[in-house]
């Protein structure tokens, strides 16, 4: 929850249930488009490799749940980032300029997708736009009162006409997908969770197209506001399928992973969930906080890795065969457990029990997402030093191989930056900072500094930048 539950007296408990047996239902109206497009176009979307033509290198982020403090942290990143240069083959180049991917999760997506619109410029202003408004007072309804109580009982306190509409006003301008469509790089990955399927769900192309729905006339803010929609909080965001609407084709993955019972089981979740949108069976997406089932935002990454046919997928060969570094920063804002409940015979109770539920389900998904990352991720990289050794004279040629080339010269840099690894009253100082959407400035302030020092003394970071001037 962005804030702790409070308790509610007996008579105003009474009244929200007697009010709640009228049937009054909190819901959020679609915003997507049908997609009018011809067939061609619509598979050239979904297949389209989701990365930039890159030098030799390859660098994403990922930037997890957590509120303003998530959002903070991931700025202070990116400020620390843009503190460093990259060799490439057209000389020294800003860090920023070269991000190929960032990905969000609940408040780490609203830094990604503004990140992903402005790119360095954001470094200007999001402080003052996002970090420092008090964003519960300016757009959301957080008090505990009767009529909350049914609202969120009803479907969520807050609907559409809150955050969405604030985020589209007062940071994103009413900036839709069509503005990310328009840049080689980054692309920008808005994961949410799917609660009727169960599994992610990132804002995608491939995810709109089985659906007949537009992707880049969808709102920005609206894809962040289910990203971080915590239930109950807030009623969840409302995506329609179009099925049938359009011509647009199951992608062959989907079909395969769909029909095999031993596919991993995040792909064919996945390629269930994308059916069911295409055959109608499920009408009407319903979406919340992508933190319920991908806290650190990987997902989108690894069934792009996982529904390849090919070696070198997502890449395209020729930028497979000039790939020799690629970094992969996972920016993580959870806390450490925190209370003293573990010290006394009672608790938790009330907000406590809550939070320690959903602590534990969360860190235990991450650990293991961030674990099935690491190893898709090498095997990737095996698969692919395999089929450019195996290149015979002609493929070399066709895929522009550069001169003394190294077909084995790949690595792949996976690391991650957290309150954990700056330690001592700091670590202890920032696991207290809350999970809301406002923070007082010398939180704010203090979250962006741990965030900058953290990428500053990364370990990972500087092997990679060291491996790309070799």
């Amino acid at each position: 929850m962005w804030r702790s539950v409070r308790a509610v007296r007996a008579g105003s408990i009474a009244t929200a249930f007697v009010l709640l047996a009228t049937g009054c239902s909190v819901h959020n109206i679609p915003v997507n488009e049908p997609l009018n497009a011809p067939l061609a176009a619509i598979v050239a979307e979904q297949n389209a490799p989701p990365l930039a033509e890159a030098d030799e290198h390859i660098v994403v982020l990922s930037f997890s749940g957590g509120g303003t403090r998530a959002a903070a942290y991931s700025f202070g990143v990116l400020r620390g980032l843009d503190r460093f240069q990259i060799a490439t083959t057209r000389g020294p180049q800003p860090m920023l300029d070269e991000v190929d991917f960032v990905s969000g999760v609940s408040g780490g997506s609203i830094t990604a997708a503004y990140f992903g619109l402005k790119k360095r410029a954001a470094l200007l202003d999001f402080r003052e736009r996002f970090l420092l408004k008090n964003v519960e007072s300016d757009a959301l309804s957080t008090s505990i009162t009767p009529g909350n109580l049914v609202r969120g009982l009803s479907g969520g306190v807050n609907d559409a006409t809150h955050l969405p509409r604030w985020l589209s006003q007062n940071l994103f301008d009413g900036a839709t997908f069509s503005a990310y469509a328009a840049q080689a790089r980054p692309r920008v990955l808005i994961n949410a969770a799917d609660i009727f399927n169960r599994t992610p769900f990132v804002f995608s192309h491939t995810a709109f197209s089985v659906m007949c729905s537009d992707l880049n006339r969808y709102p920005i803010a609206d894809a962040v506001a289910s990203s971080a929609a915590v239930p109950i909080a807030f009623a969840p965001i409302v995506i329609e399928s179009y099925a049938g609407k359009c011509a647009a084709p199951l992608p062959d993955w989907v079909i395969k992973a769909r029909n095999n019972p031993n596919a991993p089981p995040l792909l064919r979740s996945t390629a269930l969930a994308l059916a069911s949108y295409h055959n109608g069976s499920v009408r009407y997406v319903k979406l919340l906080d992508g933190g319920l089932v991908d806290n650190y935002g990987l997902s989108g990454f690894t069934i792009a890795r996982l529904s390849a046919s090919t070696p070198f997928e997502p890449l395209t060969p020729h930028q497979a065969v000039k790939l020799r570094r690629a970094l992969f920063l996972v920016v993580d804002a959870g806390r450490a457990a925190v209370g003293d409940w573990v010290n006394t015979l009672e608790g938790p109770r009330g907000a406590d029990l809550v939070s320690a539920a959903a602590d534990t389900a969360i860190d235990a998904s991450v650990r293991a997402s961030y674990t099935a990352f690491e190893q898709t991720m090498e095997e990737w990289r095996q698969q692919m030093v395999r089929w450019r050794c195996g290149l015979n004279a002609e493929q070399r040629r066709q895929y522009g191989v550069p001169a003394r080339w190294n077909c084995r010269d790949v690595r792949f840099f996976i690391g991650r930056v957290g309150f954990d690894q700056i330690g001592g009253q700091r670590e202890q100082y920032l696991n207290k900072v809350k999970t809301t959407l406002q923070l007082p400035q010398d939180q704010v302030d203090e979250v962006i500094a741990a965030g900058d020092e953290s990428v500053t003394n990364s370990d990972v970071l500087r092997r990679f930048l060291d491996s790309t001037r070799r």
